[in-house]
């Protein structure tokens, strides 16, 4: 007999979020392109550094350098804009989840028999309801967008790299291969191993 495969958390939390759901993959999008768009200012500093360094000692031919600060501070406000667009969506997705949830919850504690709540006690019914919910909340609200935008970081950061000076990229993308080896070497199942007592 085949087994059948059981849904993920994520697709059992998205059954109780209706029509809000996409709201809940927008923030994800939004976090992810707000992370890319703080990494512009980065760019314009390297313009301006670069600048001062070609025209260095005569500063008067830096031209760019206004122009270049402004776009800085300019992709800087942007960037935290579209985050707390992502952050509106997650949680207003996160609530109606939540809300969900403790609609579901309460009313298949209706259908238990008295005894139930007898047994258990209403105050520890409450705190399981109220955790329950407030944890699914923090997940979809702050985590979930959170791991979008620290997907885009270092990957808007290779490419970036790579962009400006594709020798600079070469030589930086170098340690963090390393890094992702040492770290998957530190915690494979070798190290689950040399955990046991």
């Amino acid at each position: 007999m085949k087994k059948q495969k059981q849904p993920s958390p994520l697709s059992r939390l998205m059954e109780y979020a209706g029509s809000y759901k996409i709201l809940t993959y927008l923030s994800w999008v939004l976090s992810f392109i707000s992370a890319l768009t703080a990494l512009l200012p980065l760019v314009y500093i390297f313009f301006i550094n670069r600048e001062v360094l070609e025209v260095a000692p005569d500063f008067s031919r830096a031209t760019s350098i206004v122009h270049n600060g402004i776009m800085a501070v300019v992709f800087s406000a942007a960037a935290l804009l579209i985050y707390f667009g992502a952050l509106m969506c997650s949680h207003v997705s996160a609530f109606r989840i939540g809300s969900n949830i403790k609609r579901r919850l309460l009313k298949h504690i209706t259908k238990l028999p008295l005894g139930f709540s007898d047994e258990m006690g209403s105050g520890k019914i409450r705190k399981i309801i109220n955790d329950s919910s407030t944890a699914a909340e923090t997940y979809l609200a702050h985590n979930l967008p959170d791991m979008a935008g620290a997907v885009g970081t270092p990957l808007g950061m290779v490419v970036m790299m790579f962009v400006v000076d594709w020798r600079f990229g070469l030589v930086s993308v170098f340690p963090v291969i390393l890094a992702f080896l040492c770290m998957g070497k530190m915690l494979g199942p070798a190290m689950k191993v040399d955990m046991k007592p």
